[in-house]
């Protein structure tokens, strides 16, 4: 038996298990099987909690902070291993809060490793701040094709840690309009794949200094989900860059599963975002791993 906690951050659902010597090797297939919605927990991912010295991945985070006792190591639904979630990031973090695991008291910051680079987790008016780091546009534009929409559109490729292409629509219409029962196709095909959102502005795109958009987005290794952290950030860069030098560093984003703030600011290293929202542990249990 396992025992396992379930989590979400603005919907977007996980399955947490604490294994924090690194003693349980979880295969594709289990990931898989756990996260299904009919026949498992249902979940959009998993978050082993692990030390970052018992797991091969932990190296790289300690090298960079010592201090990074804890490692993400996430996992989408299909099994398949991922670098980063800005949602399941938080939830992680209010786990090792709750579970006694670590402290965030008022004014520090918890450094969590994961296998896009230690992340910095502070609280915040609305659950837990992150700061993902650096962003950079990847160079990556692909056309984006979606059942939905009659003709393909422009993509904007964005790394915040994981692979995103953003694609801007028209009207709400448009918006409530995609299917995305099914992965959209992008010419050329990215690699390593990509998580793919779709933002509308709001109107006005601008109140009281604060960016608004709508989005929704296709995760890869998962579907559709009510929440992308990440996807959220990379979605507030974009309209960003489409808006101009004018348009500003804050920004609120609504997805199907709630509302997450992004904020954009100078680091010694170049500029970085940070994304901010709720985090809620649900309930707990144990299952049999088959």
């Amino acid at each position: 038996m396992v025992a396992f906690t379930k989590g979400h951050g603005t919907g977007n659902d996980f399955i947490i298990i604490a294994d924090p010597d690194g003693a349980l090797d979880l295969t594709v297939e289990q990931v898989a099987v756990l996260c299904d919605r009919h026949f498992g927990i249902g979940a959009d991912g998993i978050l082993r909690v692990v030390r970052s010295s018992a797991i091969a991945d932990g190296a790289a985070a300690l090298a960079e902070e010592p201090a990074a006792e804890w490692f993400m190591d996430y996992r989408n639904a299909d099994g398949s291993v991922a670098e980063m979630c800005g949602n399941g990031i938080r939830v992680f973090a209010h786990y090792l809060v709750r579970a006694g695991l670590a402290t965030i008291e008022p004014g520090s910051t918890l450094p969590i490793g994961t296998r896009a680079g230690v992340r910095d987790v502070t609280r915040s008016a609305t659950g837990y701040q992150v700061d993902l780091g650096r962003w950079k546009l990847s160079g990556d534009d692909p056309l984006v094709r979606v059942d939905g929409l009659s003709v393909t559109r422009p993509g904007l490729g964005i790394d915040v840690g994981n692979p995103h292409v953003v694609v801007a629509l028209a009207s709400e219409f448009e918006l409530a309009s995609l299917e995305l029962h099914r992965a959209p196709e992008l010419d050329p095909a990215l690699p390593a794949g990509a998580n793919i959102e779709f933002v509308v502005p709001g109107e006005p795109l601008v109140r009281d200094g604060v960016g608004h958009v709508r989005m929704r987005v296709f995760e890869r290794g998962v579907g559709e989900t009510l929440s992308c952290g990440t996807g959220v950030a990379a979605t507030a860069l974009a309209v960003r860059y489409w808006a101009g030098e004018s348009a500003p560093n804050n920004w609120q984003v609504e997805v199907p599963g709630g509302t997450l703030g992004v904020r954009m600011f100078p680091a010694e290293d170049g500029e970085h975002v940070a994304l901010s929202g709720p985090a809620q542990l649900v309930f707990s249990g144990e299952i049999d791993l088959l």
